[in-house]
């Protein structure tokens, strides 16, 4: 089975030294952020399968992700994509607020549901790509879909100096890269790593 520990290990050793992000790891336990019958799989180093054709994102690079982010307590922070809420679980650790938008309401109710110890992380269905901009500006804004080039709305409610993450590609075979707001204009800061991620659906993504 494993324990979150297994977890700390493996964000270390792909090169995750920020001890607030390895604390949040060791004290949120994925187990209750995957379907019931894949908790043996929750302490692997392994992505696992959702529905709806999605996936969680491999746990060393959530941690490499979040990482990037450089969080602040005070920070606002902007998730792409829920699937069943372990990422979400950890930004709301680390920041002031969380905002997540997930395209399916299955996903986003069992989300909800997995997220009652975290009140200060919200989830809404909608489209990630057109953001949530009754709530913008946002210190950070990481996207768990692949697309060629970051959203247009993204781009404007990423407030200065802000970070963001994103899989660049047209998903299976994507670059996770940092980027960051500097005078109004996104500056791309470091490739983080190669991934399979889905598809970014919607209005400023691969179409519905």
């Amino acid at each position: 089975m494993g324990t979150p520990r297994d977890l700390v290990d493996a964000a270390r050793e792909a090169g995750v030294t920020d001890k607030r992000v390895l604390d949040a790891i060791a004290a949120v336990p994925r187990a209750n952020f995957v379907p019931p019958r894949l908790a043996r799989r929750a302490y692997k180093d392994v992505a696992v399968k959702l529905p709806h054709d999605q996936v969680t994102t491999q746990p060393s690079l959530v941690a490499q992700v979040v990482a990037a982010l450089d969080l602040a307590p005070s920070d606002r922070v902007l998730e792409v994509g829920t699937g069943f809420g372990w990422q979400t679980a950890l930004l709301a650790w680390l920041a002031r607020e969380v905002w997540s938008i997930e395209r399916w309401p299955h996903l986003a109710e069992a989300a909800r549901r997995n997220l009652t110890d975290c009140p200060n992380a919200s989830v809404v269905v909608g489209d990630g790509g057109v953001g949530l901009p009754a709530h913008a500006p946002y210190n950070a804004i990481v996207v768990t879909a692949a697309f060629p080039s970051v959203p247009r709305p993204l781009i404007e409610q990423l407030g200065e100096g802000g970070r963001l993450v994103q899989p660049l590609g047209h998903g299976g075979a994507d670059d996770v890269v940092l980027f960051e707001k500097h005078d109004g204009v996104m500056h791309r800061s470091r490739f983080l790593a190669a991934a399979h991620f889905v598809r970014l659906y919607g209005e400023h993504g691969f179409g519905p």
